[in-house]
């Protein structure tokens, strides 16, 4: 299943107890398939109503995790559903940048379980 996510998409996905919040941040493609850069957001939402206005207010979300670089396999194990797109900000690739610098790894994980969650 080809996932037909963006760069600069919001995400929402759900766990047990509530919703978190992702980011794209890039994606590359080449001849083993896909690579996916994201952005994992620190808080979770009792309701998807709440984590839109989370992304829609005026403060700065925290970042939990500033880069994840997943195989489409991996991101396809965590279900998301898209809230809107924004621009990426420079800052927000510095991670997914050092990452690049320094040949870094591309995991085959699930989200929930890069998080340590099930």
């Amino acid at each position: 299943m080809a996932l037909t996510f963006a760069p600069g998409d919001d995400l929402v996905f759900q766990i047990e107890s509530g919703f978190g919040l992702l980011r794209v941040l890039a994606v590359e493609r080449d001849e083993r398939g896909a690579v996916w850069h994201i952005l994992v957001y620190q808080d979770f939402y009792p309701d998807v109503e709440s984590a839109e206005a989370a992304l829609a207010g005026v403060r700065e979300l925290e970042v939990r995790m500033p880069h994840l670089a997943l195989t489409e396999h991996a991101f396809e194990k965590t279900p998301a559903a898209r809230l809107g797109n924004r621009p990426v900000k420079e800052d927000e690739l510095a991670a997914l940048r050092r990452w690049q610098q320094s040949g870094g790894e591309v995991h085959d994980r699930s989200v929930l379980l890069m998080l340590g969650m099930r």
